[in-house]
């Protein structure tokens, strides 16, 4: 065991301190972040439109117009998830740099739209909102990331108009950002004109042909996702946020898939994807945060003998019902414990096979596409993010209950370990 944490300890490690401060990276993870209020806004206009039973109680003209009138809280904010993130990872990327980051948010969208169609069905000027969504997510990272590398790069060179002294603020600042923004956004132009003369046409058909296709099949699928979770729990493990360096890596491509299950939900078709962001953040991270500890939680009121382990319930209870899960991870601890390192790798994984299947099977409806708050409590999230589905619920239950017979044994030997060092600790005195 120990050789095996040792060599762990030394791959792992330098290689997941690297991506937590990769700055693109960070950009990517914070950008989203920003996202974040309005894609939660949206969704949940998504599950008042869609409460279970409402066509037993309202017409179906009324029921049409109900949901017609609150469509616009969700189309403009979960329809346009890509526009949030490019913003955001501009202004992060930029502000990283120490530059004025409101300038490196908007150009990196100028620089996005530039690069897309601006015709539909023949009509010009017109945006079509499918490339704002999840078709258009890969391209408007890469190009966040160009356009402010580019813009911080004219900056550098001190290409900027310098306004006299006593000229406001604002003003000086918008004729510096002048021929940086300028340039950026002449480049991309030029990008632009040369892919239209390729059988491509677009950047964005390009992106989406040769890149974001292939990686987001590949991250809908089991083996992937067994792959991402079993990370997460390692670099727990370690003492590294696991959630969050994966998280920067695959939120890309599971934002992508959420976005599709929600298109198809709100047109009634069936959902494409079984793997979604929902499917990580509600059914294995919404489960007490990650690892699942809140199953420890229960174990812990149910078997827990010794002290530490009593006092730990009560202080990681409260929070671990919404998903917090901190005080276990720290107070168990979970952190380089060979006692947990087996329940603690292999739970996460266990369940996202069981929940896989179970919504692959079409025994659990797939996620909906509708982002539930992360601190929402086990039960009403799985009902939430299912599209209003008792089942969702019923499965976190289910699951849950697999948790604590996999943890049973070992908390079980932790706890009598902790108890008869306490009883010996009373004995000497």
């Amino acid at each position: 065991m120990n050789k095996l944490m040792n060599y762990l300890e030394r791959v792992l490690l330098p290689i997941a301190d690297k991506l937590n401060n990769n700055r693109y990276l960070t950009a990517l993870r914070d950008g989203f972040m920003i996202a974040l209020p309005f894609i939660i806004f949206g969704s949940i206009f998504v599950v008042i439109a869609n409460f279970p039973f409402l066509d037993k109680v309202l017409s179906e003209d009324a029921l049409t117009a109900y949901r017609t009138a609150l469509g616009p809280a969700s189309s403009a904010t979960l329809g346009i998830i890509g526009l949030f993130a490019i913003v955001g990872i501009g202004y992060k990327l930029t502000e990283h740099y120490g530059l004025e980051p409101i300038y490196g948010g908007v150009v990196a969208l100028v620089s996005f739209l530039i690069l897309n169609p601006q015709e539909l069905d023949g009509v010009s000027g017109v945006i079509p909102t499918f490339i704002l969504g999840a078709q258009g997510m890969f391209l408007g990272i890469f190009t966040a990331f160009f356009a402010a590398e580019l813009y911080r790069y004219f900056v550098k060179k001190n290409w900027t108009i310098k306004m006299p002294a006593g000229v406001p603020g604002s003003v000086s600042k918008s004729f510096s950002a002048l021929i940086p923004i300028a340039m950026t956004l002449s480049i991309f132009l030029v990008v632009r004109i040369l892919f239209s003369l390729t059988s491509y046409e677009t950047v964005q058909n390009f992106i989406y042909t040769i890149i974001q296709q292939p990686l987001t099949k590949l991250g809908s699928g089991l083996a992937a996702t067994i792959v991402a979770v079993l990370l997460i729990q390692v670099f727990w493990f370690f003492g590294l946020h696991g959630q969050i360096i994966i998280n920067s890596v695959f939120d890309p491509i599971w934002y992508a898939l959420n976005d599709q299950n929600y298109q198809a939900f709100q047109a009634g078709t069936e959902l494409p994807n079984v793997v979604t962001k929902q499917f990580i953040d509600t059914f294995l991270v919404g489960m007490g945060g990650s690892g699942m500890t809140l199953a420890v939680v229960v174990l812990i009121f149910l078997i827990g003998r010794s002290r530490q382990i009593k006092e730990l319930g009560k202080l990681g209870g409260p929070a671990g019902i919404f998903n917090v899960n901190e005080p276990i991870i720290f107070g168990l601890p979970i952190i380089m414990n060979p006692l947990v390192l087996i329940p603690w790798l292999l739970a996460p994984v266990v369940i996202t096979i069981i929940t896989y299947f179970a919504m692959s099977t079409g025994l659990v409806p797939k996620p909906a596409g509708i982002i539930v708050p992360w601190t929402t409590p086990i039960g009403l999230s799985g009902f939430l993010a299912t599209g209003n589905a008792w089942q969702g619920a019923v499965l976190q239950i289910f699951n849950l209950l697999v948790v604590m017979g996999i943890w049973w044994p070992f908390l079980k030997i932790l706890d009598k370990s902790y108890y008869e060092t306490e009883k010996s600790g009373i004995q000497h005195k």
